[in-house]
């Protein structure tokens, strides 16, 4: 299992060193349309490499859907909490109510018999 981990590992190294490698030229990404730069008074603008800004959006999109699912899986995750404290709250309740051990009949039968003899 650990080979096949590591296997995919570097290919997906691979893959993303090559993807960089064919997408070195730089690529600029503006807050606004140029018509609306002058109308607003914002110019900002980034020049970056396009494979940092494909590797940014992909990271972008997978750390959005894992908040996605998170928030998703809220219920869930409240109900099971839920769940858990009314359990711990029986078992105290049982351990509360459980009668004392009796002494074992077999046993103590036993040893009256053995002391009388």
């Amino acid at each position: 299992m650990r080979y096949i981990r590591t296997f995919i590992l570097a290919l997906l190294a691979i893959v993303l060193v090559t993807i960089a490698l064919a997408n070195r030229e730089p690529l600029t990404l503006r807050l606004l349309p140029e018509a609306l730069q002058g109308l607003f008074g914002l110019s900002w603008q980034i020049t970056l490499p396009t494979f940092v800004i494909l590797l940014a959006t992909i990271m972008m999109g997978v750390l959005l859907g894992f908040v996605w699912e998170w928030v998703r899986e809220h219920r869930y995750r409240s109900a099971a909490a839920q769940e858990r404290k009314e359990r711990l709250r029986l078992e105290a309740e049982r351990a509360k109510a459980a009668p004392a051990p009796e002494k074992d009949i077999v046993a103590y039968v036993d040893s009256r018999a053995v002391a009388t003899r």
